[in-house]
């Protein structure tokens, strides 16, 4: 069947104002509260986290309060890991327009997501270091969920419903065939590892560099066709509450989604962290850093997570939500239960920066200025890359359909796309 049949058969997605209007008519449902724990076992010292449970949208009002929990997975290195901790989230903000509601908000976080993710791969890779880092980013409002991720590290949902739903992408080479081809378009090498008499060993990886990951920030020695565009999900859940596992590879290497839930469902969300690390050491033993936080969005009138009840063989999956982005996942983790308990809002997963940021560009009009779409720098629309502008490499080339783009940045976007090469500068 091909895509195009399938996204007929899909259902469409809810709207973000009409399930936000649910909420205001619904005067019992009220903001959840959350409970986390962190667990960590390390290896090679390479794996940070981020748990920044009190931002506000709107400073000094805390009824516009929203959570951020993120891994980062570093490799060749910590710099980069420790660079994303203590940047994304600032180039997030400030790539949303200021003084939006919260439904406005909401839907220009995952437009701002991918926005703050190339900008700090960006500023990074001026520093001239040459580590990367996955990052699995994840922003709580009340009871919807915005998970951004690049690399391995995976984020799982167990709902009330006994499903457990997958809300990131693995963009490893060897199980994601979309992103092998996108690689190797983008003049990328893959293959494995070449050992004296021929024989090939390991698994997949990307040459030059030898990087097993299509997407991470950082990196700046593999070439830039490993991006740093994330894969975005961003789904409600209902007023039953969820669970959140936030974790690095070292524990999906050792558990499948479904057995990380299972091993500490009914536990409070600290010793859920341990467990889950303790299940993950005991299967496969301690082969990498091993990073895990739990979640638990709760409803205000309970004081825990209610128990998850058993699955019966036959219940109801009801509708499912949303794109499968790759062929290669788990059927059974990537459903999302509509039974009451999970609506999908977005899910985006391409690597093209044309069909991510939109189309439209703000302008200030007394400067005459525009503002660009991954840095927010504002700059006369001749100094970068805007609407229609035209080719700019060959006759041959397609004109950019995308917001307006400074020069700096319209040569990152082009280097992801293998027309040219080198790294671009950041103006502050």
């Amino acid at each position: 069947m091909s895509r195009a049949e399938v996204s007929r058969m899909r259902p469409p997605l809810v709207p973000l104002g009409t399930l936000i209007g649910r909420e205001l008519r619904n005067e019992k449902l009220e903001k959840p509260f959350l409970k986390y724990g962190q667990a960590a076992l390390a290896k090679k010292g390479e794996d940070y986290f981020l748990i920044k449970p009190d931002c506000l949208r709107v400073p000094g009002n805390p009824s516009t309060s929203f959570s951020v929990f993120a891994i980062f997975d570093g490799h060749n290195g910590i710099s980069a890991a420790i660079f994303a901790k203590e940047n994304l989230l600032d180039n997030v903000l400030s790539a949303i327009p200021q003084e939006s509601s919260r439904e406005e908000w909401l839907q220009a976080l995952p437009r701002a997501l991918v926005a703050g993710f190339v900008k700090t791969d960006i500023e990074f890779q001026q520093k001239g270091e040459t580590s990367g880092t996955t990052v699995t980013f994840v922003v709580i409002d009340d009871w919807t969920i915005t998970v951004a991720s690049v690399g391995d590290s995976r984020c799982i949902l167990d709902t009330q419903g006994g499903v457990v739903s997958l809300l990131t992408v693995d963009h490893r080479l060897e199980e994601n065939v979309e992103e092998r081809e996108r690689v190797t378009a983008s003049g990328g090498e893959v293959g494995r590892l070449n050992v004296y008499g021929g024989n090939e060993v390991g698994p997949l990886r990307c040459w030059p560099g030898g990087l097993c990951l299509s997407r991470s920030i950082g990196d700046t020695d593999v070439g830039e066709f490993i991006v740093p565009i994330p894969h975005v999900k961003q789904v409600k859940i209902s007023n039953a509450g969820g669970r959140l596992i936030i974790a690095s590879d070292g524990i999906w290497d050792a558990l499948s989604s479904d057995m990380a839930a299972k091993s500490c469902r009914g536990l409070p969300a600290e010793l859920a962290a341990k467990l889950v690390v303790k299940e993950a050491l005991r299967s496969r033993g301690l082969k990498d850093d091993t990073t895990c936080l739990v979640v638990d969005i709760i409803p205000c009138d309970q004081p825990v997570l209610p128990p998850t009840p058993r699955k019966k063989q036959n219940m109801l999956r009801s509708l499912l939500f949303g794109k499968k982005s790759q062929n290669f996942m788990n059927k059974s983790t990537n459903k999302l239960s509509a039974v009451g308990v999970v609506e999908e809002l977005f899910e985006e997963g391409s690597a093209m920066l044309a069909e991510r940021l939109g189309k439209d560009f703000p302008s200030n009009a007394t400067s005459g200025l525009f503002r660009c779409a991954v840095c927010q720098v504002d700059q006369a629309p001749a100094d970068g890359l805007s609407v229609n502008s035209g080719p700019f490499f060959s006759p041959a080339s397609k004109p950019w359909e995308g917001p307006f783009l400074c020069a700096n940045c319209r040569k990152k976007k082009d280097a992801m796309e293998g027309k040219r090469a080198g790294i671009p500068t950041v103006i502050s």
